[in-house]
């Protein structure tokens, strides 16, 4: 589901997601920016990403999914990790085959 409850279906859900991780107008892409820089997210902007990426990473661990980009997202977002790390945890992945 997009951030106004739309299923990312058809030409109107990719729009919405290309635009929420390419424009600097999205407040998603805003807060991933403003991390990506070291900086305070801006304040009084709501990115929903940020209260759904553990909603998102506790729903796959109930299905025994792994997401490990999403994990990291994650644990940035709350502080356990810092984007160095993150990166290097995922670089460092033993290579697997994906399903």
């Amino acid at each position: 589901m997009g951030a106004r409850g739309e299923t990312l279906t058809g030409l109107s859900g990719l729009g919405d997601l290309i635009l929420t991780c390419s424009s600097p107008q999205s407040r998603n892409f805003a807060l991933g920016l403003a991390l990506g820089r070291g900086e305070q997210p801006p304040a009084g902007k709501l990115a929903e990403g940020e209260f759904t990426a553990p909603v998102l990473i506790e729903l796959a661990a109930s299905q025994n999914i792994e997401m490990p980009v999403s994990e990291a997202v994650a644990s940035i977002l709350s502080g356990r990790s810092t984007i160095d790390a993150a990166i290097s945890g995922l670089l460092t992945r033993p290579f697997r085959a994906e399903e």
